[in-house]
C-alpha cells in the first residue's frame, strides 16, 4: 500500500513535480470552486484530462498548503479492482495515509479520488468524512449519471459540478506555442493559426493524439479511446449483450455526427431494436462520446420530445467514420458544438421550423458555414437568421475566407477568430 500511495503523491517529497503540466482553462473555474465547501466533482470522458486538472489543483494548492495535507489517489489502479464493491477499503486507504504521510488533521485536508465510480456506494464513505471532518473532498468520473444518480441520494445540495473536455482551440494554440495573446500576435502568426485550425478540426483535442505525428498512431489512439469507454465501460456497466452492435453503432454515429438522429434508420443499419438504438445513444452520452440537443421550443415538454442532434465530444472521432469522405461542414459545425457546450453547458438547443438555425443559446442565434462566397450560400445562411423573430444577437461563423458581407442585422466571425475570443467582429476577408 505504501509504494502506492507514494506513487500517487510524487508532490510529498517534490513540491514542483506539477509545474510542468499543460495549463488548462477550466483550472480558474475549479480554483474558485475549491473555496467552498461542497465537493467538487470533476467529470468527463476518459483521457480528457480529469486527472491533470487534479494535479494543477494540486499545483496551486501547494503554493500555500503542506504537501502532506494534500492526498491524492486513483481508484483505477490494478490494486484496487478486488476490492471496488468494498466501500469500506476507501477508509482502510484513508488511514494508511494518515499513518504515512502524518497530516495535520486539525488543519483542512485536501482528498483527491480519482475515477471514484469504480468503488460500488463510494459515496457512504465521502459522506462520513465529508459532515464529520475538514475534508475538501475533489472527485472525478467518468460517466455523468452514474454520478447524478449517487449526487440525488447521499450527496445531495453537497456536490458541485465542473465538466472537463478534452483541448479546445486556445488550448491547442497553447500546446503548438503559437502566441494569440493580442491582435498584434495573432496577425503576426495568422498562417500558423490557420494551419493549426486545419489540424485541429482534423484530429481534435485529445493530447495523446495532438502530441504524436503518426497518421496511423493518431488513428490508432482515437480508436482505442472510443473502444475502451463502449467495451470496458458502458457494456459491463450496462450489461449489454451485443458489443458488437453497440460498436457498430457509434461508428455510424460518427459519419452522421451534426444532423437530426433517426433511431429507426441507425436501427436498420445495425440491426437493431429502434428503442434499443435510443438507449445506447443515452449510453454514449451517458460516458460523454457525444452530446445530443433538442429542437428549441417555448413549452419544455415540447422540447424534450422533440428530434435530438447529435454531436462528438471530440472532432478527432470523424476519423473513425464509415465515409470515406470527410464531410467538413460536419467537422465546423461540430467544433462550434463544442466551444458553446464549454460555456453554455445545458443551454443550447437548435431550431427547425419554416428555416433552420443551428444552434440557439439564451443570448444569441448561430449559423456556421464552411464560406460564403457563392451567393446562394450566402443568401441561404443569412435567411435563416434574418427571418428568425428575436431580439437576440444573430451570429454567422465561416471557416474559409469570404468577401461578402452586407448586413447590418447579422456578425459575421471567421471561426478561428470566434474560436479564440479575441476581438472578435470581422467585416471582410479575416
Amino acid at each position: 500500500m505504501e509504494s502506492i500511495l507514494l506513487e500517487d503523491n510524487p508532490h510529498w517529497l517534490n513540491s514542483n513535480v506539477y509545474s510542468q503540466y499543460i495549463a488548462r482553462e477550466a483550472l480558474g473555474k475549479a480554483l474558485r470552486y475549491m473555496k467552498a465547501r461542497e465537493i467538487l466533482a470533476i467529470i468527463g470522458g476518459r483521457r480528457v484530462g480529469k486527472s491533470t486538472l487534479a494535479k494543477l489543483i494540486i499545483n496551486a494548492l501547494l503554493k500555500t498548503t503542506d504537501a502532506k495535507q494534500i492526498f491524492f489517489i486513483n481508484l483505477e489502479k490494478p490494486d484496487f479492482i478486488p476490492y471496488k464493491d468494498d466501500p469500506v477499503y476507501l477508509q482502510k486507504i484513508y488511514e494508511a495515509y494518515l499513518k504515512m504521510a502524518n497530516p495535520d488533521t486539525s488543519k483542512p485536508i485536501y482528498l483527491f479520488l480519482d475515477e471514484v465510480q469504480i468503488f460500488q456506494h463510494w459515496e457512504i464513505f465521502v459522506k462520513s468524512k465529508y459532515e464529520n471532518s475538514t475534508i475538501k473532498f475533489v472527485i472525478t468520473g467518468s460517466n455523468s449519471s452514474l454520478l447524478t444518480q449517487e449526487y440525488a441520494t447521499a450527496l445531495t445540495g453537497r456536490v458541485i459540478k465542473l465538466k472537463v473536455f478534452s483541448f479546445n482551440f486556445r488550448e491547442f494554440l497553447t500546446y503548438k506555442q503559437i502566441d494569440f495573446s493580442s491582435s498584434l500576435q495573432k496577425t503576426h502568426n495568422k498562417i500558423a493559426i490557420q494551419r493549426a485550425l486545419d489540424e485541429y478540426l482534423e484530429w481534435g483535442g485529445y493530447y495523446s493524439v495532438i502530441s504524436n505525428d503518426d497518421v496511423l498512431v493518431k488513428k490508432a489512439y482515437l480508436r482505442q479511446i472510443s473502444e475502451d469507454i463502449i467495451l470496458k465501460d458502458i457494456v459491463p456497466r450496462y450489461g449489454i449483450k451485443k458489443s458488437m452492435a453497440i460498436k457498430d453503432l457509434f461508428y455510424y454515429v460518427v459519419s452522421n455526427a451534426a444532423a437530426i438522429v433517426n433511431y429507426a434508420k441507425l436501427a436498420r443499419k445495425i440491426d437493431i431494436d429502434p428503442k434499443m438504438t435510443k438507449e445506447y445513444l443515452g449510453y454514449f452520452q451517458d460516458n460523454f462520446l457525444i452530446s445530443q440537443i433538442a429542437n428549441f421550443h417555448t413549452k419544455l415538454s415540447q422540447q424534450l420530445r422533440s428530434a435530438k442532434k447529435i454531436y462528438l465530444n471530440d472532432i478527432g472521432f470523424f476519423s473513425l467514420g464509415i465515409n470515406r469522405t470527410p464531410n467538413q461542414g460536419q467537422r465546423i459545425e461540430n467544433v462550434v458544438f463544442l466551444a458553446l457546450a464549454q460555456t453554455h453547458e445545458e443551454d443550447i438547443t437548435y431550431r427547425l421550423e419554416d428555416h433552420e438555425v443551428d444552434f440557439v443559446t439564451q443570448d444569441a442565434l448561430y449559423q456556421v458555414a464552411a464560406n460564403i462566397d457563392n451567393p446562394e450560400t450566402w443568401e441561404r445562411e443569412l435567411r435563416s437568421l434574418v427571418r428568425t423573430k428575436t431580439d437576440k444577437r444573430k451570429i454567422l461563423i465561416v471557416k474559409d475566407r469570404f468577401t461578402q458581407v452586407d448586413t447590418k442585422e447579422v456578425e459575421v466571425f471567421s471561426l478561428a477568430e470566434w474560436l479564440i475570443g479575441l476581438d472578435g467582429y470581422i467585416k471582410g476577408s479575416p
